[in-house]
């Protein structure tokens, strides 16, 4: 683990962070950081990938899964979010922190998700971030190359039939139950989901044990802090029909429908 670039990395994805903050005072809307926060890794994975002395196979393709994640993730949020208002949770957050919110909201938003940020890139400075000889790939990264793809497969896809979806005014506050949606209230959480631990897979033999925190953080964000549970929080009292679907779907890993 190469502790002075890692550190260096933090300080890249600070300063994304507080670009993102600085452009959400002039847009008065915190809602960009949704498309920040894969930029932040983003940032720190370019900055460990050029201060490489050697690149080979391993750290080329790493890269490249990074980048078409953060792209992706980015372009699909910032596409999503244009010309949309403040999303409802920032603004719950914004009257619950107001007065004097713009400045709040650097620590306990940009900087806070920052911290999270450099927490979960942990795989990324393990793979990128390491002084080594060319090496083959093994199994364990081909198996964690095919995790990742499942899970970039199925986030995209299930973005793409929300957006779909939602495109459709017919659609206005309906629930989204067909294709992956079907079988899993959040399946675009649960691609993510693969995608890191594919990512943390295919660090496994670079970095040391402890950097399995990264999928763990971001596992029990999805499940229990910013994705299903806060997502959910309010949904029933603005969609009746939602409670139907809780009943009869898993709320995160894909499954048969009850009855």
């Amino acid at each position: 683990m190469n502790w002075s670039l890692y550190v260096d990395g933090v300080v890249v994805i600070l300063l994304v962070a507080i670009f993102a903050w600085l452009l959400s005072l002039f847009l008065k809307d915190v809602s960009i950081v949704d498309s920040a926060w894969s930029l932040m890794f983003l940032a720190s994975a370019i900055y460990y990938y050029l201060s490489l002395e050697l690149i080979n196979l391993k750290e080329n393709i790493f890269f490249i899964l990074v980048v078409l994640w953060a792209l992706r993730l980015a372009t699909h949020l910032t596409w999503r979010n244009w010309g949309e208002p403040e999303d409802r949770r920032y603004q719950d957050i914004r009257k619950k922190y107001s007065p004097n919110f713009g400045v709040k909201s650097l620590f306990i938003i940009f900087v806070f998700q920052a911290i999270l940020a450099a927490v979960i890139s942990l795989p990324i400075v393990s793979v990128l971030g390491i002084k080594s000889e060319p090496v083959n790939l093994g199994i364990i990264e081909y198996a964690a190359i095919l995790i990742w793809l499942a899970g970039f497969t199925y986030e995209s896809v299930a973005d793409w039939q929300l957006a779909k979806f939602k495109s459709d005014n017919s659609n206005q506050n309906k629930v989204m139950n067909t294709g992956l949606w079907r079988n899993s209230r959040h399946p675009n959480y649960f691609g993510e989901f693969l995608i890191w631990w594919g990512f943390y897979l295919y660090a496994f033999s670079s970095g040391p044990w402890w950097i399995i925190v990264s999928p763990l953080l971001i596992s029990w964000l999805l499940l229990k802090f910013s994705g299903v549970v806060m997502l959910e929080e309010t949904i029933v009292k603005r969609r009746p029909d939602y409670q139907e679907y809780i009943d009869k779907t898993n709320a995160f890993f894909p499954g048969r429908v009850r009855s």
